[in-house]
């Protein structure tokens, strides 16, 4: 097994040959066929909710994201483990929980928090001031474990990361994590403005001239596309700043939005959302001049919900976050050829869960690492199955009162540091309106003692608010 407290070492051994490739994981050695492996692109968008498509909210104009939907299967019950920046991200890459990775908020990049004005600090962790169990929170996310760029490295994979990062200064940006490129990737979490100059205290994309935020990542991600020479497979990942704040939308669409009607706020938000449906098509277009459609495997996800209205959903990326708008995301997978079309599969899944997927796909075992939270979705996205993960998901953040979920079948568990505890069936109220935890106690004790069991296993357990 490859411990996730040490590095995955060089490539011993690198021998393309025409029967196959090996590469030394660790203390194992790993076969891989020479069976062609898929290209994997990572369209990881920001602030963008369950309910932020055409299809569920028509006001908004997302037509290559339907395309998308139409031609591959959207997982319309697709869960973010820690619904916030920063954790989703190092979930994503690293296939942990954030709460074992004791990364249960965003990383903050202010001065009370010990970060100079360039997102930099010293400090390991910080607390936040509103947290009822002030549990600390890392700064970055640690070298010592492995990322998907890293995994994929070992069996070939060329992995280019545009965009936003989030999860620690130099040091710990993309290149330092198994990338072998960036482009786009400041020490922040959020932009100062989606025109140039994008950062005050940064010169990444400096040479930017009038160009949209969204539009400036799209075109370096195309770019890639266009150019990319080499024999191997590649993984992009593009991981937009947008939608998050500042509501900034791009001119053009603005005025289309008020021309219909919308309010200013509203105008702002519609184009930044349509942007990345824009971009969604050209990234599509730029693999289809290429050849690739066939040979790339696409998903598209969102960090956590919306900061605006998710009705029918309740809560979001502020306010009530572990309540379905700010835990349920979109999340679409897309392989022409493998995948089938225009299939919506309801399983329960977690962002846990991509990791291994990716590995998987990628053509490594997800059982050779160590302490994985999720589960592979390779059988069920090729097979169009309902997914069997035999445990429930569990939601967990680090803010304010309300701090854990726990998801098992129809029911959802809500637990505050206060001890409060909340239930609620999803398929006959997805609103999250109704409480029943008077009416079916033993269902709650059931689930509690799960969050318990799990707390322990996850090593935050003297910061519970379950007792």
């Amino acid at each position: 097994m490859i411990s996730n407290n040490r590095k995955l070492p060089c490539i011993a051994a690198l021998y393309i040959a025409s029967s196959f490739l090996s590469v030394c994981y660790a203390d194992q050695f790993v076969e891989a066929r020479d069976v062609k492996k898929p290209n994997i692109v990572m369209l990881f968008v920001d602030d963008m909710g369950w309910m932020a498509t055409e299809s569920r909210t028509p006001k908004y104009e997302t037509p290559n994201i339907t395309q998308l939907a139409s031609q591959g299967m959207e997982f319309d019950s697709m869960h973010i483990a820690t619904p916030t920046c920063s954790p989703s991200r190092a979930t994503l890459l690293t296939g942990l929980h954030p709460a074992r990775l004791k990364m249960v908020r965003h990383i903050p990049q202010k001065p009370q928090y010990g970060f100079d004005k360039y997102g930099r600090t010293k400090q390991k962790t910080h607390l936040w001031e509103k947290d009822p169990a002030q549990m600390p929170s890392t700064n970055w996310l640690d070298t010592k474990y492995i990322t998907y760029a890293e995994a994929l490295k070992q069996v070939g994979y060329y992995s280019a990361f545009v965009g936003k990062w989030h999860l620690g200064h130099e040091g710990y940006h993309p290149i330092d994590q198994g990338f072998d490129q960036q482009i786009g990737t400041s020490n922040f979490g959020h932009p100062s403005s989606y025109y140039p100059p994008y950062f005050k205290f940064s010169d990444t994309l400096a040479d930017g001239k009038d160009e949209y935020l969204t539009d400036r990542l799209t075109r370096e991600a195309v770019e890639f596309i266009d150019n990319y020479d080499k024999e191997q497979p590649f993984m992009l990942s593009l991981w937009y700043y947008g939608i998050h704040s500042p509501v900034v939308g791009r001119k053009d669409l603005v005025a289309h939005f008020k021309a219909k009607g919308m309010s200013e706020e509203d105008a702002q938000y519609a184009s930044m959302i349509t942007a990345i449906d824009e971009s969604v098509g050209k990234v599509r277009q730029a693999l289809s001049a290429k050849g690739l459609e066939k040979d790339t495997i696409i998903m598209f996800l969102s960090d956590q919900g919306g900061l605006f209205d998710n009705s029918p959903l309740r809560g979001s990326k502020r306010i009530d976050t572990l309540y379905e708008g700010g835990a349920r995301v979109p999340f679409i997978v897309s392989w022409p050829g493998v995948i089938k079309e225009g299939v919506v599969n309801h399983s329960i899944v977690q962002s846990t869960d991509l990791f291994p997927t990716i590995v998987e796909f990628a053509g490594v075992k997800p059982e050779k690492f160590e302490d994985l939270d999720g589960v592979s979705l390779v059988s069920t996205i090729k097979n169009n199955t309902e997914f069997a993960r035999g445990d429930a998901i569990y939601g967990y953040r680090a803010y304010q009162d309300l701090y854990a979920s726990v998801r098992e079948d129809e029911w959802k568990l809500l637990a505050y540091r206060s001890g409060l505890l909340k239930l609620y069936n999803i398929p006959n109220d997805v609103s999250e309106t109704t409480d029943l935890a008077d009416k079916h106690p033993e269902i709650v004790a059931r689930l509690k003692q799960k969050l318990q069991l799990w707390e322990k296993e996850m090593g935050v357990e003297q910061y519970s608010g379950v007792k």
